[in-house]
């Protein structure tokens, strides 16, 4: 007999048919794309009655961001008491979990997916990436309060060009830098811009002063 689990509704649900449901809807992804995949081929890939994921879903959308979101962890905010400490937590997690294959090819999904579909997107935004932009704001409030960062700091367009400059860095440059280190100097750049005497870096490059004769 499998394992079974209770939903909201009181209704018992197989954790078998969720797993089979969500890996048959990553496969069809992968194999056809969003826009030629269906409810029915995903219910025949995965075993299961089309009625046994209406059941769980409200739509292609909903399922398909679930899909993806299967394949990532949850980012935990740190609170270490100063800006560095926690980027420094978040800076190293995101990366073992982001700098993959796999996390790549998740990112690639999401990216291409969202692009061709509106109502992907919007489901996406709602579900998962406004919850994730939020917690990430906690670490720039926070430094505000403390004075490591200007209390007029821009905290929604800071997120979007570290998001941006992330994303760019995993999936179309080139290079051999390490991810670590490529959003550490994003982040010294925006401080420059945004940061307090306080909060900056102390370079250990050298400069040299060329004399004009």
């Amino acid at each position: 007999m499998s394992k079974q689990i209770n939903s909201p509704s009181g209704r018992p649900r197989s954790i078998y048919a969720d797993q089979a449901i969500l890996q048959a809807t990553l496969d069809l992804l992968a194999e056809v794309g969003y826009e030629s995949m269906s409810i029915e081929a995903i219910a025949s890939r995965a075993g299961v009655g089309k009625t046994t994921i209406y059941r769980r879903y409200t739509s292609k959308e909903e399922l398909v961001a679930d899909a993806i979101e299967s394949l990532r962890d949850d980012l935990a905010i740190p609170d270490t008491g100063s800006f560095w400490g926690d980027m420094d937590i978040l800076i190293n997690n995101a990366a073992k979990k982001i700098d993959s294959p796999l996390g790549r090819q998740t990112l690639a999904l999401i990216i291409s997916t969202a692009s061709s579909n509106p109502q992907f997107a919007e489901v996406y935004w709602i579900k998962y990436t406004k919850l994730r932009r939020e917690a990430f704001s906690k670490i720039l409030e926070r430094a505000k309060s403390r004075g490591e960062i200007h209390k007029d700091a821009d905290v929604d367009l800071i997120i979007d060009l570290v998001s941006g400059s992330l994303y760019y860095a995993l999936i179309f440059k080139p290079t051999t830098e390490p991810v670590e280190a490529y959003m550490r100097r994003t982040m010294n750049l925006l401080l420059k811009g945004i940061g307090t005497s306080t909060t900056r870096r102390k370079s250990k490059v050298k400069s040299q002063k060329s004399k004009v004769l």
